[in-house]
């Protein structure tokens, strides 16, 4: 029986497959990239097929079962044929085209399989999303003083996308792009403060450091991270999971970015909602100005 939730209740196996792969073994790597790769295929193959397929033992099988959740190998193969038919019911309608983008794929290859990933990552951190979690930090960042956010790279986007939007409701929110102006910011917070790290990872090191700096100051840390084990999670008072799948090309951050804009759409939203007189207010006074400055030709 399986040792987890029902399937549809929260992270399917497959998003916790992918969430757990920065603490598997090599072989475990192995079992986890073939259930991922081809779940519906690779669930109907007994335990000593997989193993073969893998190029391992039949108790490395159980072994990997058993860090999943499951005590019976038969349950996470079960769990496996759900979770690939949520997939595919919720991808009905995309080009279907699989596996990883590839040097000869076609521009309309690559628009498919950028969809589908962007697609099913959002509806994975969906899923994987804690709402509790998600309501304490709205609460947070209601109630903050002053918000400071930060990420590296394509997290940084995020960021200032989150910055952007917490001040166009009049929330007093700072981003910053160097890791030394982040700490030193980071070290002028205090309570009543919330500091927001984003980071696929969760092994960023430069955000990492900026949120042990909050903490020490008794500020509100909040983590966005794919990875709720991570060293950048271990630092937060509070977790906001993505869920994302990433492609070969890491470096555009395409699974990444997705998630976690939407992960902040919500947190502003929810922001937005429980101040919802005077963000409506101050919306619609950032609208006039802007429009004043830049009247349509």
């Amino acid at each position: 029986m399986s040792l987890t939730t029902v399937e549809g209740a929260g992270p399917t196996v497959l998003v916790r497959m992918r969430a757990l792969r920065p603490e598997l073994t090599p072989v475990e790597n192995r079992i986890a990239e073939q259930f991922l790769t081809a779940p519906a295929e690779t669930a109907a193959l007994s335990i000593a097929e997989l193993a073969a397929r893998c190029s391992t033992s039949t108790a490395s099988v159980v072994r990997f079962s058993r860090r999943v959740g499951y005590e019976r190998y038969r349950d996470l193969r079960l769990d496996v044929t759900r979770a690939a038919m949520r997939e595919t019911m919720e991808t009905d309608g995309l080009a279907t085209v699989s596996g990883d983008i590839d040097r000869n794929d076609s521009l309309a290859d690559i628009v498919a399989k950028v969809s589908l990933a962007e697609t099913l990552s959002i509806s994975d951190t969906v899923s994987a999303l804690d709402v509790g979690v998600l309501a304490t930090a709205v609460d947070a960042v209601t109630r903050a003083r002053r918000v400071d956010v930060f990420g590296v790279g394509a997290s940084a986007v995020v960021g200032l996308d989150l910055q952007r939007k917490l001040v166009r409701i009049g929330r007093t929110a700072l981003e910053w792009s160097d890791s030394q102006a982040a700490w030193t910011s980071a070290a002028t917070l205090g309570p009543g403060c919330v500091a927001i790290a984003i980071s696929h990872s969760g092994a960023t090191a430069d955000t990492i450091e900026f949120l042990g700096i909050a903490r020490a100051t008794g500020a509100t840390t909040v983590a966005i991270t794919n990875h709720g084990a991570s060293p950048l999670a271990q630092r937060a008072d509070l977790v906001l999971t993505t869920a994302a799948r990433e492609t070969s090309f890491r470096s555009g951050a395409l699974g990444s970015r997705i998630a976690q804009l939407m992960v902040v759409d919500c947190l502003f939203i929810g922001v937005a909602q429980a101040t919802y007189d005077a963000s409506m207010e101050a919306l619609r006074r950032t609208y006039v100005a802007v429009h004043r400055a830049r009247p349509e030709a």
